[in-house]
């Protein structure tokens, strides 16, 4: 992660509850370590088991990535890379259109469970 990019999304990840002094223990890694582990996976399609030993232990990054992703903070730390990545292109920030797969469709969580499902007459 380029410290651009680190610059950007640092704000929007939250503050442990004890460096507010509220208590809890100290973590034992760094965010950005997390982040990097997070995007080397994605980028190479790889498992968690898989991960490198330059990262933390999978099971961590794991844990990390899953509370994120609840909380809903992955999607709030991809926009604004998006929008830092399609201005270098020369492109509106946020995009105007979208293309979404049935599959995809069929499978969002935001579907009325007994409204999914495959009809091959589509």
């Amino acid at each position: 992660m380029t410290d651009v990019e680190w610059a950007l999304v640092r704000d929007c990840l939250p503050v442990p509850l004890w460096l507010e002094g509220r208590g809890g223990q100290p973590e034992a890694y760094c965010h950005r370590q997390m982040l990097d582990a997070v995007r080397y996976l994605v980028a190479g399609g790889i498992t968690w088991r898989a991960m490198p030993g330059d990262f933390p232990a999978w099971d961590r990054v794991y844990a990390f990535a899953r509370r994120w992703r609840v909380k809903g903070l992955l999607a709030e730390l991809h926009d604004p890379l998006r929008g830092l990545v399609r201005e270098e292109a020369g492109r509106d920030p946020e995009p105007t259109a979208a293309v979404i797969d049935a599959q995809s469709l069929r499978a969002a969580a935001t579907v009325l469970a007994a409204t999914r499902g495959y009809d091959g007459g589509q």
